[in-house]
């Protein structure tokens, strides 16, 4: 009977994390990854207090689902923030998504690439090129993951907001050649929330280190333009959540004014929500007893969907 027990506990761990956490899914066939250059390049993981991911190879969705008795059918697909140039992949990206989960949402943590002239061509088009492809990834599962296909949104920190921003601005742009069935599938999010994003280029509160590793150190001032994408807003672009400090001053605010002023002109559904303090980076801001406040906007927000 002594043994009993500890087996019982491994089995219920072993049936909780399966429950969580159901798949890792690539994005692409190994031989048919856009834009990709052969390269002696690495995945680098490096953890210290977050797990930093850097020089991702072979993107993947991590895919969290809540239990069917709780779940809404909404899904959320994350793109964790690091200035275009690591993932903070578990602050804001496999955290979020547990935290989603308590919700009945189901959590997609996008491993995306990250620019790179030495392994990709055109890189500023590659993080938008996984971005595309893993929605239309979680769309084509929809019925798999006991998603409703029309509730399917994005969130993005950061410079990972500035990756949803791209999507939710770009989502018809062609910047791959389809390889399946899959790419058939439509790239526009039906929701997207963006948390202290990157939105402009062009501006003098800019996010440069974003910039010059999305765009390179000579900046040419058409892409400039293309990836500030508070003057990609168009009537199709998916109602909005902004959520940022006012005392942010990394990316400043106005990052968050500007992208929510655009959808306004446009016609476009946003809600935003500043706070006074937070700074930057926050993540799910626990220990904050006013700041964490922001993860029930968002579910509210979420519940009054359309």
């Amino acid at each position: 009977m002594k043994y009993v027990l500890p087996v019982l506990c491994a089995f219920i761990m072993m049936t909780t994390t399966v429950n969580s956490q159901d798949t890792i899914m690539p994005l692409w066939p190994k031989d048919k990854i856009p834009n990709r250059i052969a390269s002696d390049e690495n995945e680098e993981h490096v953890y210290k207090d977050i797990l930093r991911i850097a020089k991702v190879q072979e993107p993947t969705i991590e895919v969290y689902l809540p239990s069917k008795k709780t779940a809404t059918g909404q899904a959320m697909l994350i793109f964790p923030g690091g200035g275009y140039r690591i993932l903070a992949y578990d602050w804001e990206g496999t955290d979020i998504a547990k935290f989603l989960n308590s919700k009945g949402i189901a959590g997609i943590v996008v491993k995306n690439r990250l620019p790179s002239s030495i392994s990709q061509k055109e890189k500023h088009n590659v993080p938008l090129i996984d971005a595309q492809r893993a929605i239309r990834i979680v769309r084509s599962n929809a019925s798999k993951y006991n998603i409703d296909s029309n509730k399917i949104g994005i969130m993005g920190f950061s410079a990972g907001g500035h990756l949803a921003s791209t999507l939710g601005t770009h989502f018809n742009e062609k910047v791959y050649e389809p390889i399946d069935a899959i790419d058939q599938q439509d790239a526009r999010p039906d929701f997207m929330a963006l948390i202290y994003p990157v939105i402009t280029f062009t501006q003098t509160t800019k996010h440069s280190g974003s910039e010059k590793n999305l765009l390179g150190d000579t900046i040419d001032p058409d892409l400039e333009k293309h990836f500030s994408n508070e003057l990609q807003v168009t009537e199709n672009t998916p109602t909005t959540l902004l959520i940022h400090a006012a005392d942010d001053t990394s990316v400043p605010v106005a990052n968050s004014i500007l992208f929510f002023n655009a959808a306004q002109d446009n016609g476009v559904e946003a809600t935003m929500h500043i706070y006074p303090k937070g700074g930057h980076g926050f993540g799910l801001a626990r220990n904050d007893v006013y700041l964490r406040g922001w993860t029930e906007r968002l579910f509210d927000w979420m519940e009054n969907l359309k």
